[in-house]
């Protein structure tokens, strides 16, 4: 069997092109794997949920008879420990669910502090 000689170049050509392309779409052409689509999907859902629960955990926290201590106490934790305050609160546990989001802790938590209740 006898191999054209222009199939080698065009060959190369094609295995360069294929490579470069590769390349440069992952670089810089924001092509990403699957994987990566799926964390992706799944923080910007969790980011989604937490933004429209935070009025329903500041809400839970305004109605509270104990939201003046608990605040105190959320603005004397630091870090780690507000989330905690949050969460043993229970404004944070979203409406069907028995235990508290943390995502939506940390963001209610920081709003309670930054606007107060």
């Amino acid at each position: 069997m006898h191999i054209p000689t222009w199939l080698s170049p065009a060959l190369l050509g094609a295995g360069t092109g294929a490579v470069a392309l590769v390349l440069i779409g992952f670089n810089w052409g924001g092509w990403v794997s699957g994987s990566t689509a799926r964390r992706m999907a799944y923080d910007a859902t969790s980011a989604a949920v937490t933004d429209r629960l935070t009025p329903y955990c500041l809400e839970r926290a305004r109605a509270d008879p104990r939201s003046a201590e608990l605040i105190a106490e959320l603005k004397a934790a630091n870090g780690y420990d507000r989330r905690v305050v949050i969460e043993r609160s229970g404004w944070a546990t979203p409406p069907g669910s028995d235990k508290a989001d943390i995502a939506l802790a940390l963001v209610c938590g920081q709003a309670l502090i930054t606007h107060g209740s």
